[in-house]
């Protein structure tokens, strides 16, 4: 799917803020959450400012979504312990999952640990393949909603363009 659909696909279930650390996983939908006017979107320096600005949706009785890489996980584990999971302020987290395959070494230790760190926080996440994003994107949202806590959805390469 290209990026105006995934963006249809957050803006049907009310996630219009976001915010993120821009990077090349996800450039187009970088760009178009910039030219849609439905969606608020703030750039963010670092994932944990990210996690900190979407956290504030919550107070507006909404969802907020950080978009990120996997490299970026590191940065949001103490927010997301000593904040989000602490005071159950539910946010999504959508992870670009760079190393789950051969696609740079440099991406292959955290590849392989992306999953993990989420086990290890015993936050929801799904893992959706091209044909049921929106199903695991609203399993994921059910979840997070009846248990007030973030989660992941771990995006593999090639699902949005």
């Amino acid at each position: 799917m290209n990026s105006f659909q995934f963006l249809e696909i957050l803006k049907s279930r009310r996630i219009t803020f976001c915010s993120g650390v821009p990077d090349s996983t996800f450039t187009n939908i970088f760009q178009d959450m910039l030219d849609d006017p439905d969606i608020n979107y703030v750039s963010a320096v670092r994932e944990d400012v990210a996690l900190g600005i979407v956290s504030a949706a919550y107070f507006n009785n909404e969802i907020g979504a950080v978009i990120m890489q996997n490299s970026g996980i590191g940065n949001i584990v103490n927010p997301l312990t000593s904040f989000n999971l602490m005071y159950k302020i539910p946010a999504l987290i959508i992870v670009g999952w760079r190393g789950y395959s051969d696609d740079a070494p440099e991406h292959e230790i955290m590849g392989k640990k992306t999953p993990e760190f989420f086990d290890l926080l015993d936050m929801p996440y799904r893992i959706p393949d091209k044909d049921n994003l929106s199903g695991a994107l609203d399993e994921l949202l059910a979840q997070m909603e009846i248990e007030s806590i973030p989660g992941a959805l771990i995006m593999r390469g090639g699902i949005v363009q």
